[in-house]
């Protein structure tokens, strides 16, 4: 992976980051400083809560993704600490999953006169977890790189003693 390569996706990363932190520092502070146009209903406050989470969630991939470059950068991501990352990933696709569905949760009341929105919003849901499946299979990629990397090191060091 190239230098700009890096560069360009670390710059994107930080200011999606920082985007996502100035969010959940205005709907937290919507909610605790008594200046909540709504007036603090039900529904909105538990949608404001729901999506601090769900930004949150996508907080912990994009650190696990600048985790990851550094270690591609490194030339060090065919190895067993990457997993960590990956699975990081993987969990924070599931749960941003989970508050997709908890926010289908709470609009389906809403919708009781048009049920297709409920529907779509679940089926958005159900995609959101394939995606968390091609990442899970994409770690057992990596899993099958590494097992390979570790053989073709130990393969090496007996050729090495033969010569």
């Amino acid at each position: 992976m190239g230098k700009l390569t890096v560069r360009a996706l670390r710059v994107v990363l930080a200011v999606v980051l920082t985007g996502t932190v100035f969010v959940q520092v205005m709907m937290l502070w919507a909610l605790v400083s008594g200046n909540d146009p709504e007036d603090g209903t039900l529904p909105l406050t538990a949608l404001r809560l729901v999506t601090v989470l769900g930004v949150g969630a996508a907080q912990v991939a994009l650190v696990c993704v600048w985790r990851l470059v550094a270690m591609v950068r490194r030339g060090t991501v065919f190895s067993h600490a990457a997993f960590r990352y990956v699975d990081g990933i993987i969990g924070a696709i599931v749960a941003a999953a989970l508050v997709w569905f908890s926010v289908t949760a709470l609009n389906a009341p809403g919708q009781r006169d048009d049920p297709g929105v409920t529907l779509i919003m679940g089926g958005i849901g159900v995609a959101i977890l394939g995606v968390a499946l091609i990442v899970l299979v994409l770690r057992m990629l990596l899993a099958q790189a590494v097992a390979r990397d570790v053989e073709a090191t130990r393969m090496q060091a007996e050729l090495n003693e033969v010569i």
